[in-house]
């Protein structure tokens, strides 16, 4: 489905287009339901001022809130606006995903298009387009083709979410040095500062928003700028030109989500996101494969080995065989290796101007590990750190994956670390050198120049330190997980290391944005120099199931496997890629339970983590199929588990199960547990 045709606006000294409320003298202008008639969004105008409002079963979810933006170089538009024209439609669809958390997934909304002009000066048109979900709704700007408007630098969008009861909220730090990967905090919604999406709240009424964005193209990632009580306001991640975005008419904004749900689970069953985003724009995508991969990773991190060159240089030809035999052996797909290439040796954060993407290291032979691989029925996993030389990786794009491609890797990690603020970025070779923020306009444009050269040579990306996910996953299924958030390094080194509560947190948070590359299964439970997990064992296997990404690595060390068989068989045997999924418990930073059906075939599998406190939870079977009987493999927290004191405390037990049953599951403090549904 096409959108009608987008407007235009020009630019002169600092323009403003700010549409308010005043309570007082404000008159409704157009109005929009859900399907099922729980949202209502309504549009106001006082005064040539806009402000829209969210209700939800008739009482006020977001209070008047206003939309507009800022402008460089061009005249102030403010107030004067007239209402013109309205539109509306309703749509309904089910499309496939070619992976994903479900097949199948419908796409009904309500839409509601409203064209504003000016009364005075230019006359300028602008669009906002409302669609009105059953759980939730988005809205965008759209600048039409209009000769008074052509180039549009954007300095601020002003748009506002006015949130009408007090809540709690669970968040992180947008703004500040280290991106994406913090802590997440909880606190009253009035006490939130400037915040990353997706953010979550919970109104003390029980009803659940995720504030985020969709379908986010050529345009700055947005914050959430806390102005005063609960009214959050978009504040756009900085560019280095004076504009935050800079576009030509006509063109859209991303749209802006709110995702809403009477619980908790609700929110992560939504994909509201995703039918936001075009659909698939690369044809046949067939070649993109979910699967599971070991690598040359972990060791790394424990300081084992080292992505340097030298003695204890990981990327060799003998370890990279070493990895791929036991890939092969134990049924993984892929092989990650990490410091393949040189650029590596000294002091490369930051600094990636000596990488090169086009050759290996001496001591790592690429053909002769992609011919051993193929005959082992293993793919290598490729790796392009930048170290933030942006600029300089995009030069070598294409010799890059074409190198790829000749040795059968069809998935890459990429990579981008540096302090946030620090991307760099030159235009012209030997040219000025600038500083892009990771989710500014020009990394938007970046990522998806990465995405689109990576298909045109069959290969799937997965970004670490990456732009936020916006569903972008639909138009382009080769990108296919990423980072974004702190992962299972963190246990490694960390700092404090991830405390139990986090899967639990990024569940609800984080992983609403889209899949996560948390890389998990470290089975030792120990980082480096034997920091301690905040983890039992059977955890690292409920993580397989409750933190989704279509890739997943079993990121712990082959010898470490060998020690831990019985938790291993789970890693084995549990799928990537799903035909359903169903959150059946869970509230953010305490506990999840969630369900997910094998694409492809009849098992079903089921992840349970909690937080520092240990639990039981129930578990209705209702998710099973009618008729059929299943064996329950369950692998749970042994008696006295404990993350602090007995963390390997672990059981494996199996008794048969069908639909109607309910099982207690038992968790142990920073425990979990891991059933597979065996269709008998």
């Amino acid at each position: 489905m096409k959108p009608s045709r987008p407007f235009r606006l020009p630019v002169l000294a600092l323009l403003a287009l700010t549409f308010a409320y005043s309570p007082a003298m404000a008159a409704t202008v157009a109005s929009v339901e859900s399907p099922d008639k729980t949202l209502r969004v309504e549009l106001d105008l006082d005064d040539g001022r806009i402000g829209y409002r969210v209700l939800r079963e008739g009482k006020p979810l977001i209070n008047t809130s206003r939309l507009g933006f800022l402008f460089q170089n061009a005249e102030q538009l403010q107030r004067d606006l007239a209402f013109t024209s309205q539109a509306t439609r309703s749509f309904d669809e089910t499309w496939e995903q070619p992976w994903g958390e479900r097949r199948l997934t419908r796409n009904r909304y309500n839409e509601l298009r409203t064209r504003f002009t000016e009364k005075i000066n230019l006359k300028r048109d602008i669009d906002v387009v409302f669609r009105v979900f059953d759980d939730g709704i988005g809205f965008r700007y759209e600048f039409p083709d209009q000769p008074q408007f052509q180039d549009v630098r954007i300095t601020e969008e002003l748009t506002e979410f006015d949130v009408a009861r007090p809540a709690t909220a669970w968040w992180i730090p947008a703004g500040e040095w280290n991106r994406y990967e913090y802590l997440y905090n909880t606190t009253p919604l009035s006490e939130v500062g400037r915040a990353h999406t997706p953010m979550t709240i919970r109104t003390d009424d029980g009803v659940y928003v995720s504030f985020h964005e969709a379908a986010l193209v050529d345009y700055a990632g947005m914050w959430l700028q806390r102005v005063e009580g609960r009214r959050l306001k978009a504040q756009l991640s900085p560019g280095s030109e004076g504009w935050k975005v800079r576009r030509t008419a006509p063109f859209h904004t991303p749209w802006r989500t709110l995702t809403i749900s009477n619980r908790a689970g609700g929110l992560v069953e939504s994909s509201l996101i995703l039918n936001l985003n075009e659909p698939n724009a690369l044809g046949d995508v067939s070649w993109v494969e979910p699967h599971k991969y070991l690598g040359i990773w972990w060791s790394l991190h424990l300081e084992t080995q080292s992505w340097a060159s030298g003695d204890k240089h990981g990327a060799t030809t003998a370890e990279t065989k070493r990895y791929i035999d036991f890939a092969a052996k134990h049924g993984f797909r892929g092989v990650l290796v990490e410091g393949w290439n040189p650029g590596w040796d000294g002091q490369w954060f930051a600094n990636g101007w000596g990488f090169d993407f086009t050759k290996a290291t001496p001591d790592f032979d690429i053909e002769e590990l992609g011919r051993y691989a193929k005959d082992r029925g293993v793919h290598l996993i490729g790796h392009h750190e930048t170290g933030c030389a942006v600029s300089h990786y995009e030069r070598q794009l294409s010799d890059a994956f074409a190198l790829y491609a000749r040795n059968g890797v069809d998935a890459v990690k990429t990579g981008y670390v540096c302090d946030a603020g620090q991307i760099e970025r030159q235009d012209v070779a030997d040219g000025p050198v600038l500083r892009e923020w990771h989710d500014g306009q020009w990394m938007s444009n970046h990522h998806l120049r990465v995405v689109k050269e990576a298909a045109k040579h069959r290969i799937a990306i997965n970004a670490h330190e990456p732009i936020k996910d916006t569903g972008l996953r639909r138009t382009y299924p080769n990108w296919v997980s990423r980072e974004g958030a702190r992962g299972m390094e963190y246990n490694a080194w960390g700092n404090p290391g991830n405390p139990p509560e986090h899967e639990t947190m990024l569940v609800f948070t984080r992983l609403l944005a889209g899949p996560m590359d948390f890389t998990p299964g470290v089975v030792s439970l120990k980082g480096r120099n034997g920091q301690v997990f905040h983890s039992t064992l059977a955890k690292q296997l409920a993580q397989y199931v409750v933190l989704y990404s279509p890739i997943q690595m079993a990121a712990d060390l082959p010898e470490h496997y060998e020690q831990y068989p019985d938790a291993f068989h789970f890693i084995k045997d549990v799928p990537v890629d799903w035909e359903d999924t169903r959150v059946i418990n869970g509230e953010p930073a305490d506990f999840v339970t969630i369900a997910r059906k094998q694409r492809g075939g009849d098992d079903w599998f089921v992840g349970a983590v909690t937080d520092e406190q240990a639990r039981t939870l129930s578990l209705p079977l209702d998710f099973l199929d009618a008729g059929r009987r299943y064996e329950a493999q369950i692998y749970r927290d042994g008696e006295g588990a404990d993350w602090k004191t007995n963390p390997h405390a672990f059981t494996v037990e199996k008794k048969q199960v069908r639909r109607g049953d309910t099982l207690s599951l038992w968790l142990a403090p920073g425990g979990g547990q891991a059933i597979r549904f065996r269709a008998l």
